[in-house]
């Protein structure tokens, strides 16, 4: 099965001048932690509700700050045509819930963790996947 039978389609995207504000409520309204940031239709980076929390508010910046400011500029993509199971094994590789879609340079869609899930086949393949993305990181999670 290929990425394409079970991507989504229409992708809620944000420019890199605008505002983390704005990312913020995409992401609530659509229920999700990360958009995709772009430029006309190419993809420029990502941003994630992390980046908003440990790069704007735990710096004490404001909601007006721009997305290019505080978004990921190395994304992680694949194409319409990458094989679902490879696809999760991209996720896995490099941590990532969600997965730019792209076609001749260009945003054509998102694949989730949640549609590997939603096709039985692949239900191993994305819980393998989620296990890799919900590894602790090597840095200290104690409170002081």
């Amino acid at each position: 099965m290929q990425v394409r039978e079970i991507m989504t389609k229409k992708v809620s995207t944000v420019s890199p001048k605008d505002s983390v504000q704005k990312a913020a409520k995409i992401m609530q309204d659509i229920d999700c932690g990360s958009t995709p940031v772009v430029d006309g239709s190419l993809v420029k980076g990502i941003i994630t509700d992390r980046d908003i929390a440990l790069k704007v508010v735990a710096h004490g910046k404001g909601p007006d700050t721009p997305i290019r400011d505080v978004m990921m500029n190395k994304v992680v993509t694949c194409t319409p045509d990458t094989d679902a199971r490879d696809a999760a094994n991209i996720m896995a590789k490099h941590q990532v819930r969600r997965l730019p879609i792209v076609e001749q340079d260009k945003l054509v869609g998102i694949l989730a963790i949640g549609d590997l899930a939603r096709v039985h086949i692949f239900v191993s393949e994305s819980g393998h996947a989620l296990s890799e993305i919900s590894e602790p990181s090597t840095r200290s999670n104690s409170v002081q």
